[in-house]
């Protein structure tokens, strides 16, 4: 019993590494193109229903990917000022993906946090089925039985 809580443990320590990792690490684009695409894919149409800037070609979204491209092209700000800078001016609805910090990293955290915890909970619940198991009747359970079947019958009879 030990060890597959150990085991379980084990996995759910690796997964929370992985997710840390996966949510830390960089590998940011390298050239400038890269950077505006990188940009423009995670910033949302204010004029259109659900489309990123880096797709729509409405007025407003031709507006900020050539203020994206000329921010970038400067050189001055990095992709998280420009991503502020818009923001800003446009307002949080200009965000596709949520920030990573502060209370909208609750977006990240507690699908992760109810999914860990569902785990838990089913993992508990196997385990208590897997020791209840049912045991052999004892001669009292006999005896009730044997009673119940008598009294079936003499009611049956009358």
């Amino acid at each position: 019993m030990k060890t597959r809580r150990s085991i379980w443990l084990a996995m759910f320590l690796l997964v929370g590494v992985l997710l840390v990792f996966g949510a830390s690490r960089s590998g940011g684009p390298l050239t400038q193109q890269d950077r505006i695409d990188a940009i423009t894919l995670n910033l949302a149409c204010p004029t259109c229903s659900g489309e990123s800037i880096y797709v729509s070609r409405a007025p407003a979204s031709e507006s900020i990917r050539s203020e994206v491209a000329r921010q970038v092209a400067s050189g001055l700000r990095t992709d998280d000022e420009i991503v502020s800078y818009i923001e800003q001016r446009f307002g949080g609805q200009v965000l596709l993906v949520p920030r990573a910090s502060g209370v909208d990293s609750l977006v990240w955290a507690l699908p992760v946090a109810a999914l860990i915890f569902s785990a838990f909970l089913l993992f508990t619940a196997f385990s208590k089925w897997r020791t209840n198991k049912p045991t052999s009747p004892t001669l009292e359970d006999e005896q009730i039985v044997a009673q119940a079947l008598k009294n079936q019958a003499e009611s049956e009879s009358k």
